[in-house]
């Protein structure tokens, strides 16, 4: 068949129709013995993906190991049994894996079988070229409807370029495969021998999310707007994300794999895909992994379209989704933002797989969020994944170049456009705080940070139940949240954006400076014995701190001394009332008995704030001053 008919036939067109393909059909039938028997020795045999593994084509071929020899077998991830990897068939079968799961990995690690790093859009070029040529696909599709067309079910992914570019397709036609719809379908043509089975599909057990990947996932769905767009993987990190998601509102889906979470978020109408800039009102995914509910679901559903990974993984149709969020894994990620994400050290474990692609393709998208995500420890916290260097032999999946957001149950850390001083002051911050003291000094070691740069107590846990918003009395939305150690550029600008009069009514002294040896003891707190609230907004991508308020505790009267300074400009308009009483309310909450000020005489709307902050104020002269006291 000449190639054009035969990218024609591929593309599932209902105007390609041969009215006799039923008997050319009963042609192709075949046993797997039959089928697997034309395989040589020596050829290249690639096997389908994921739940879609061949599972009675890969038996059979096992089965008839005695007469082959060198023969090469390619596949991405399979949720099925890899029995070629096995050392007793050294001689007869060689595995290169293109992304590494639990079935192949000791067979990698151990030199049995072999391992090609590559981008998963990147991966149909090489068949399709030849550079990587293809003998015999082993695939399952579905049965083929009366225009003769088959589909690839739950994996279109790279099963489709392989099968296209293969000289021989032997596929499992199987009652059980859903119906799926899109760019997805081969026409019976295109398919040599066909082995009728009847075989329940390979399935994903959900795992029950712990306490970390429930805060890595608040922490996540917090950063996700209404409207965004999503690509995320399968495991208890990605559904605690969606757990968090159900307030959401038209969510879209541009996704390598589609999962029982996302089935769930489009059963709640939070997923409704009528927001997205390309494909609107489609969810777009390259395969499926999870229960038979899914697999139920997805068939013959015209709202999901399987595409396969050059189209899915291509960074320049991910970045045509306008608020793209990508959602990423990684083992360790360094101070300087070097995101690990495909090996142990030098043992490779999993693959490059979509990362970069979806990485890159989200930062390029108007309003995109490209976000890693991992727990801040490995071993029962006996290891932090954030290191000061990565492993040697460790691989570089995502660079420093192009990481922005990388997330743990501590925090997030965005690290676009940050130098490496910020960088690492960034991931020290949501590192684990039994690990941050020993990456403070790895960081002072190696220049990263100010030398004499202080550490949070290691038992001072940032208080995220205290973020919250504020609207000013002009309608501006604000953000007041806890201050951060990562706080100190932006405190930097705002003291040097201060009038005169704003720098003396808050420190009773013209200061001319604001230096780092000073600034930082405003920044590193316990939030116990002291607190301090900074309000945020936002000028264009760049955050700045237009106000501050702070108590620092006296042990000797148990009542804490407060302070406040807004910007000139954002003077009267609500912001130290509001910092004010969510002091007050803080200091109740942790058993301190009051409040002190003092103030200067002529401060004047420092000495109303004082009888804004619903307890009564007591106010004495001292010293051209006023100190007042307010106890709860």
């Amino acid at each position: 068949m000449p190639p054009e008919t035969k990218a024609k036939a591929s593309s599932g067109e209902d105007s390609y129709v041969l009215p006799d393909w039923q008997g050319r059909y009963k042609d192709k039938l075949r046993t797997p013995e039959q089928a697997v028997a034309t395989i040589r020795r020596g050829d290249k045999v690639f096997i389908g993906s994921g739940a879609a593994e061949p599972q009675v084509l890969v038996k059979a071929l096992i089965e008839s190991a005695g007469r082959l020899a060198d023969t090469r077998i390619m596949h991405i991830m399979t949720l099925g049994v890899a029995p070629y990897t096995e050392e007793k068939f050294t001689d007869q079968f060689r595995h290169n894996a293109f992304f590494i799961g639990a079935n192949t990995r000791q067979a990698v690690a151990e030199g049995r079988a072999d391992y090609t790093p590559v981008f998963l859009s990147e991966i149909p070029r090489l068949w399709r070229s030849g550079q990587i040529p293809i003998d015999v696909a082993l695939i399952q599709v579905s049965p083929p409807d009366r225009h003769g067309f088959c589909s690839y079910g739950v994996s279109t992914d790279v099963v489709k370029s392989a099968s296209e570019s293969a000289s021989k397709v032997i596929a499992e036609i199987n009652p059980r495969m859903p119906r799926a719809l899109g760019d997805c379908f081969i026409n019976m043509d295109d398919v040599d021998m066909a082995i009728p089975v009847d075989v329940p599909l390979l399935y994903s057990v959900r795992e029950r999310a712990d306490d970390v990947a429930r805060r890595i996932g608040r922490n996540i769905a917090n950063l996700i707007e209404d409207g965004s767009t999503l690509q995320m993987g399968i495991g208890t990190i990605p559904d605690s994300v969606l757990h968090y998601l159900t307030d959401k509102k038209d969510l879209g889906i541009h996704t390598e794999m589609f999962s029982d979470g996302f089935m769930e978020l489009v059963e709640k109408d939070v997923i409704t895909n009528a927001r997205k800039t390309i494909h609107a009102g489609k969810t777009v995914a390259s395969f499926c992994i999870g229960s038979q509910k899914l697999y139920d679901y997805v068939d013959n559903n015209p709202a999901i379209e399987f595409h396969p990974t050059e189209h899915t993984n291509d960074p320049f149709i991910i970045s045509q989704n306008d608020r793209m969020v990508a959602i990423n894994s990684a083992i360790e990620v360094d101070l300087s933002g070097q995101v690990c994400a495909d090996s142990l050290g030098p043992m490779f474990y999993s693959g490059i797989g979509g990362q970069i692609d979806f990485v890159r393709g989200a930062s390029r998208s108007k309003g995109g969020k490209p976000i890693i995500a991992l727990p801040s420890t490995a071993k029962n916290d006996t290891i932090s994944r954030i290191s000061v260097n990565l492993k040697e032999g460790a691989g570089v999946v995502t660079t420093r170049g192009d990481v922005h957001y990388v997330v743990t149950e501590w925090g997030v850390a965005y690290l676009h456009g940050k130098n490496i001083r910020e960088r690492a002051m960034a991931l020290i911050n949501i590192a684990h705080p039994k690990f941050r003291k020993r990456l403070l000094e790895g960081a002072k070691k190696l220049n990263y940070i100010y030398r004499d740069q202080m550490l949070m107590p290691e038992e001072a846990v940032y208080p995220e139940e205290l973020e919250a918003t504020m609207v000013t009395k002009d309608g501006v939305e604000l953000l007041v949240r806890p201050v951060r150690p990562t706080d100190e550029e932006m405190l930097s600008d705002m003291f040097y954006d201060l009038s005169d009069q704003a720098i003396i009514n808050r420190f009773f002294s013209m200061l001319k400076s604001m230096p780092h040896r000073r600034l930082q003891q405003f920044c590193c707190i316990d939030y116990q014995q002291e607190m301090s609230l900074v309000a945020i907004t936002k000028e264009g991508p760049k955050q700045k701190i237009v106000g501050v308020g702070s108590y620092h505790l006296n042990p000797a009267t148990h009542r804490a001394e407060i302070a406040f300074l807004v910007a000139d400009a954002w003077q009267g308009k609500g912001i130290g009332t509001h910092m004010m009483q969510s002091l007050v309310k803080i200091a109740k909450s942790k058993n301190i008995m009051g409040l002190t000020a003092e103030v200067m005489r002529d401060n004047v709307a420092m000495i109303a704030l004082m009888h804004k902050s619903g307890v009564t104020p007591k106010s004495t002269p001292v010293d051209g001053c006023y100190l007042f006291t307010m106890d709860f």
